[in-house]
């Protein structure tokens, strides 16, 4: 590493902060006000590269027809963004938290096929900014002329942000907002409204994120979900609702990436460490150590609290015995299903990935619903045990019985480390963390590549002989999914459930009883990652083979669905959410190529029509649901 090629990087780093900075804005503003995740912010950038490269292809690539275009981009992306809030959001700021988010992941899916719809599959590649194609000498070293750009432009945006949230009526009622804004809605203010001008603020911000970008990268389908996980991790470290600490956060995370980069390969101790490698989760590092020390961001604040009347839980009961022949006929007849495999194949297959979808999920709902720990990185648990499991019977010959238990345990383990951490923080913060570290265990699974395969993933798992049949591995799989599924159930009910469920509706209380809060908190994530880790299992020997995909954040984000859309508030919710997202994503993908917008309205149709999920409705209609 020469000062030259230390200084470019440095320098490229704070144009790639000035990007991150857009976007986390935009989305710091619209959490510090409506305090909705949004998941689809991401998609929205995504967009705002889409659109510009047609604006330019229209306009021409002229100053003024390039510029109008970016800012013309910026300004469409903002008016979607208002007519999403209009019509969908401003439906469900009722409704809990946790659903909203569930809204705005159906958003992405809708957007990502509206963009694979109209634009292609392809990745598409915008002209450069005109008078600005050719780079300057830095230290003997080229740097672009619009790096330059994007370097001026992010401090611009943050001055500009600061004018009007600190010198305009406006600027005060969104501070307000963030503040207290039931205090706000008291003394008159229409809420309504302003949630609807920062929304379209924050999506204006991150529209022109992603215009700008057009001579850095091209525009493809993959930007919502990448993008959206670096704006959470700046948000997040820069502290939720800080516009400051988000500058703050994207010029320390583009720096520590930049540096990464350039110091490449070192040596320490005889050891050959690259460091260029770490990029993939270098934010998520800096994320990582920054809550543990900070847990509320570089110049964040701890979250104010709503006073607004909330619907109170009402306690889980213990199953009614019409309720508990409910559950023996439904196992009954999954005892029966395959006498219809002769005339549906497909049918074994099909329901190995349900039961498997349905362990998953229930060991989240136990993370989130009796726990009240919300994770965005369950997946980690997953993958871990679908590879110890795999490892173990490829590379040291276990039997299957053996590597089942391994993998279930190396979960688990997994849990207890991670746990150890994540049950220091709450709400957005904990979530976050687990994000982390999922992403740091999916890091190290696909650039390790000598024992874990890479992004080649692991080949050749084989079952034991007497579980070669897709009848008889169905058999397994049921005994396992419905003896975890019974399990939780018992633990939750159980003294121990029983006592996290205090720590999570009056954790000052509990403390005041003698109970050890994180001690519970702490059992509950080994609970969950056992659980999911066989559910990992599972699945690795139900596919055969193993990829890096099985700990990726689109798991963990599949396994949130499930469980949201079946109910957080009943025992029955996550069963039924998995099954019927299982059930809808294998259905609607073979049925057309715009599977995922299909779904997206489906998902967003249930949370307007049924805001307490598929196990809410049921217990509305009078049925038995609550303790199922």
């Amino acid at each position: 590493m020469t000062l030259a090629s230390l200084a470019v990087q440095l320098l490229n780093g704070l144009a790639d902060a000035s990007a991150m900075f857009l976007v986390a804005a935009g989305l710091s503003l619209i959490f510090g006000v409506t305090r909705i995740v949004n998941f689809a912010h991401g998609s929205f950038y995504m967009l705002g590269l889409y659109l510009a490269y047609s604006l330019v292809d229209r306009l021409g690539a002229t100053p003024w027809g390039y510029w109008a275009a970016l800012l013309l981009a910026a300004l469409l992306v903002a008016v979607l963004g208002a007519l999403v809030e209009l019509t969908i959001l401003r439906r469900i700021y009722r409704a809990p938290e946790l659903f909203q988010l569930l809204a705005t992941f159906a958003l992405v899916l809708v957007i990502k096929d509206a963009a694979l719809w109209y634009w292609g599959p392809e990745d598409l590649f915008g002209p450069r900014a005109p008078g600005l194609a050719g780079a300057v000498q830095v230290l003997g070293r080229r740097l672009p002329q619009y790096d330059l750009l994007l370097m001026a432009i992010g401090p611009l945006v943050f001055a500009l942000l600061w004018l009007l949230l600190n010198r305009t009526r406006w600027g005060a009622l969104i501070r307000a907002a963030t503040q207290d804004r039931e205090m706000l809605g008291a003394l008159g203010v229409n809420q309504a409204w302003l949630f609807t001008g920062v929304f379209a603020l924050g999506c204006f911000l991150a529209g022109l994120g992603g215009a700008l970008q057009g001579p850095r990268l091209p525009a493809n389908l993959a930007l919502d979900l990448d993008t959206i996980g670096t704006a959470f991790v700046v948000v997040v470290v820069g502290g939720m609702g800080s516009i400051g600490g988000a500058f703050a956060a994207a010029v320390l995370i583009a720096e520590v990436k930049a540096l990464c980069i350039a110091l490449g390969t070192v040596s320490c101790f005889g050891i050959e460490l690259s460091l260029s490698r770490l990029t993939l989760v270098a934010e998520f590092l800096v994320m990582a150590v920054i809550l543990v020390v900070r847990p509320w961001g570089l110049l964040g604040k701890p979250l104010a609290l709503v006073r607004a009347a909330s619907h109170h839980e009402a306690p889980l009961r213990a199953a009614s015995q019409r309720e508990r022949w409910a559950a023996m006929v439904l196992l009954a007849a999954l005892l029966a299903l395959p006498l219809l495999a002769g005339r549906f194949p497909y049918l074994p297959v099909l329901m190995v990935e349900i039961l498997v979808a349905v362990l998953f999920a229930a060991s989240l709902h136990f993370l989130m619903g009796p726990g009240g720990m919300v994770s965005f990185g369950h997946a980690a648990y997953f993958g871990l045990g679908a590879y110890a499991a795999a490892l173990v019977t490829l590379r040291l010959q276990w039997p299957m019985p053996l590597a089942m238990l391994a993998g279930a345990g190396t979960a688990m383990l997994a849990a207890l480390l991670f746990g150890w951490f994540c049950v220091r923080l709450s709400g957005v913060y904990l979530a976050m963390l687990t994000l982390a570290f999922a992403q740091i265990v999916w890091a190290a699974i696909y650039q390790w590549d000598d024992l874990t395969g890479g992004s080649n993933g692991l080949v050749g798992l084989r079952t034991t002989a007497a579980l070669a049949s897709p009848l008889a591995y169905y058999y397994l799989a049921l005994l396992c999914s419905a003896l975890g599924v019974y399990l939780l159930r018992r633990v939750i009910h159980a003294p121990f459930g029983l006592a996290l469920r205090a720590a999570r509706d009056a954790s000052g209380r509990a403390q005041a009883l003698g109970m050890d809060v994180r001690a519970l908190q702490w059992g509950g994530f080994a609970l969950a990652g056992l659980f999911c880790g066989l559910a990992g299992v599972l699945f690795a020997f139900s596919k055969g083979s193993i990829s890096p995909e099985v700990a990726g954040v689109n798991r963990s984000v599949d396994g949130l669905v499930m469980v949201l859309l079946g109910g957080v508030q009943s025992l029955a919710g996550p069963l039924l959410g998995a099954s019927v997202f299982t059930w809808l994503q294998d259905l609607v993908a073979r049925e057309t190529d715009y599977w995922r917008a299909l779904l997206g309205g489906v998902i967003l149709l249930l949370v307007l029509l049924l805001p307490g999920g598929l196990a809410g409705a049921w217990r509305r209609a009078g049925r038995p649901g609550e303790g199922a």
